[in-house]
């Protein structure tokens, strides 16, 4: 029986770990993709369209939300950024698992298009652990790392609202949980009710009235 690809909706606090969890499920199981957004902004040194972006103009950006071509889109610093729907559902029906990491409010956005969509969210072990690695990152100074835990507990209030909850304490088994999570998901009544149909048709077929 072939199955569909589900998209899968990643969401963290900053410093959760998510992108590199996200990274390493792709580098080492083949049935996923991640999501390529569009942007707007010209390519940076090394980057290639159609792998880290589809770099286009504001006009074609812009006729993709009149079409309803993206799944959501965003305007940031002169720039909008966005996934494009064609690209996602092409990966799906080739039985891809399609995997989209995005913030919050977004994620709400997308499952009201895909209402099938699995919403997962990544946790650090403890909040103390959460602000160690924003402080480890040594990118940040302390008043920024001050906003992204003060963020992050605005964020915590809408946990409830995602599927589920991923804690990441060490990569690689937070990946293969991670994966297993996703096989599970699949396996839900309300993704293979075709399947079931046919059993329930087959038994009634071929053994009504047997004892």
């Amino acid at each position: 029986m072939k199955r569909r690809g589900l998209l899968i909706i990643v969401s963290g606090f900053a410093g959760s770990g998510k992108g590199t969890i996200m990274k390493r499920l792709v580098e080492e199981y083949e049935n996923y993709a991640l999501s390529v957004s569009m942007t707007t902004r010209a390519p940076r040194p090394g980057e290639v369209h159609g792998r880290e972006y589809f770099f286009v103009s504001k006009e074609e950006f812009e006729r993709k939300i009149k079409e309803g071509g993206l799944i959501e889109y965003a305007s940031y610093v002169e720039n909008y950024y966005g996934t494009p729907r064609a690209y996602v559902e092409e990966q799906m029906a080739a039985g891809k698992d399609v995997v989209l990491e995005i913030e919050i409010q977004g994620a709400l956005k997308v499952r009201e298009r895909y209402p099938d969509a699995v919403l997962i969210f990544v946790l650090p072990p403890s909040v103390e652990e959460l602000y160690r690695r924003l402080k480890n990152r040594g990118t940040e100074t302390e008043d920024v790392v001050r906003k992204r835990m003060s963020r992050a507990a605005e964020e915590a209030g809408i946990i409830e609202r995602y599927d589920y909850i991923m804690i990441n304490d060490e990569v690689a088994g937070s990946v293969r949980r991670l994966h297993n999570l996703i096989e599970s998901a699949h396996l839900t009544p309300g993704r293979n009710e075709e399947f079931i149909r046919g059993i329930q048709n087959d038994l009634v077929r071929l053994w009504k009235g047997e004892e």
